[in-house]
């Protein structure tokens, strides 16, 4: 077996039939992607363009959204933004033709949880839904303590924060990275560290971005940060109140 081969077959596990929303106008695409993930134990349902998954989201749950970028109209971006800011708590797999460092920035700024470039091997995009259920299924849960940032306090269960009257969702990258830091918090946590324990692109702004998006949720000025600190050179510090 091959190194990727391998990797399939170890993560494969987390399909169990979970449910995928593909979301694209391309209708070749989107058909090869429907089979490509049926072939791999997958359900799957398409959407044409963001008015059609919006009616699909309104009627069922989904496990993972897969969705284009380059769509007329609302667009990949815009939608995953949009459906982050009514909390939806699905994670979202941008795919775009775009590859640059800050086009995979702005998918992430958006909302979404991992960002793959077309065009791409099959064999890479299955490693990435795999890894994105595979966070969702075994991200570790500390259930030990209440960990509170201000008026708001972590539930570890459900990936939120909540108050005595609003809870506001993390995505998956974002409940993991406080997950990690809380672990360990009033430790400095490299950013390569932070990165291999989400998955994700281990570029230092990739971190920087999802502590950035953290910081606007938890802190009363993001600029001038209380719980999550900046070590210099280093990565980044928790200090919560609990």
């Amino acid at each position: 077996m091959t190194n990727i081969q391998e990797q399939i077959s170890s993560l494969s596990g987390f399909a169990q039939k979970s449910h995928i929303l593909v979301v694209d106008d391309d209708e070749r695409l989107r058909t090869l992607l429907s089979r490509f993930l049926t072939e791999n134990d997958f359900l799957v349902t398409t959407a044409i363009d963001s008015e059609d998954a919006r009616q699909k989201l309104k009627s069922l749950q989904y496990d993972l959204i897969v969705m284009d970028v380059m769509m007329p109209g609302v667009d990949g971006l815009e939608l995953t933004q949009s459906l982050k800011a009514e909390k939806l708590m699905t994670p979202v797999l941008l795919l775009t033709a775009l590859g640059e460092i800050e086009s995979r920035i702005q998918g992430l700024e958006a909302g979404a949880d991992d960002y793959i470039a077309k065009p791409f091997e099959p064999r890479e995009l299955l490693l990435r839904i795999y890894a994105i259920l595979r966070r969702i299924a075994i991200a570790p849960v500390v259930k030990s303590e209440v960990i509170r940032f201000g008026k708001w306090t972590l539930d570890f269960d459900r990936g939120e924060l909540f108050d005595d009257s609003e809870r506001l969702p993390l995505t998956q990258v974002e409940h993991t990275l406080l997950k990690a830091l809380s672990g360990r918090k009033g430790e400095v946590v490299g950013r390569e560290e932070l990165a291999q324990l989400c998955k994700m692109d281990s570029a230092e702004r990739t971190i920087d971005v999802q502590i950035t998006r953290l910081r606007k949720k938890l802190e009363e000025d993001p600029k001038l940060p209380k719980y999550i600190q900046t070590v210099r050179g280093k990565g980044y510090i928790l200090w919560p109140d609990t």
